[in-house]
């Protein structure tokens, strides 16, 4: 009988976006130092671990590796008087916002514990996410060509309600997804989001016109999760 891979969660709460990075890249070099030292020990091997973290962030900014700053619309001045800060990262996409009310997940897992492959990874991402959304009767699915997930991709309203951009290295995840829950979205006003014009951005507050509670949602997610990863989560 073949097990399935134990998956660790974590609720941080609300915790600032450097703090977190630093968590994740402590558990990212973590896994990819214990992956190296198997294969060079061959004898001695330790299984790794994998984790799925949970976070709320105050105020945030960030822009993808391959980003254009350009995308950000106000200046440093602007940022300081609304209370945002904004940080460069080393995960893929162009520029986001993450504030209060919005739940974000970063799943730092060993890839060769479930599968190598990327595209199945960020597809897989977003069908946890389209999962989630049905459970609220929000209908929701993918925009040709771009990743995260989308209300009405191809008709006369299209609108992203969760972003994703990843890191990855030696079949290690970090980084993760940012789904709009009760998000205050005028703080998209002050981006071009993901680096797309003329699409908008929405939650699922605005779309259910009710607040809904987080850590539900976080619950639900991870039932999904841990379906279409095929994993025990903890």
């Amino acid at each position: 009988m073949t097990h399935k891979p134990i998956v660790k969660v974590k609720q941080l709460g609300l915790a600032a976006y450097d703090a977190v990075t630093d968590l994740q890249q402590e558990l990212f070099q973590r896994t990819i130092d214990q992956k190296i030292h198997n294969r060079r020990n061959s004898d001695a091997q330790v299984p790794t671990e994998n984790h799925l973290l949970f976070v709320e962030h105050p105020h945030v900014y960030t822009l993808g590796k391959s980003g254009n700053e350009n995308n950000l619309l106000i200046n440093s001045k602007t940022l300081s008087e609304k209370g945002v800060r904004f940080y460069p990262t080393n995960r893929g996409g162009d520029i986001t916002y993450h504030g209060p009310g919005q739940l974000v997940g970063y799943p730092i897992l060993d890839l060769d514990c479930f599968f190598t492959d990327i595209h199945k990874y960020l597809r897989l991402l977003e069908e946890c996410i389209i999962a989630t959304l049905v459970d609220y009767d929000i209908l929701a699915g993918r925009s040709k060509g771009e990743t995260g997930v989308w209300l009405d991709a191809e008709g006369k309203n299209p609108r992203k309600i969760c972003a994703l951009g990843i890191r990855t290295s030696r079949w290690v995840t970090m980084h993760g997804f940012a789904l709009n829950v009760n998000t205050d979205l005028s703080y998209f006003d002050y981006i071009i989001p993901c680096g797309i014009r003329n699409k908008g951005v929405t939650s699922m507050q605005k779309e259910l016109g009710k607040a809904l509670n987080l850590s539900e949602v976080s619950q639900r997610f991870q039932q999904h999760f841990a379906h279409y990863f095929n994993a025990e989560v903890r």
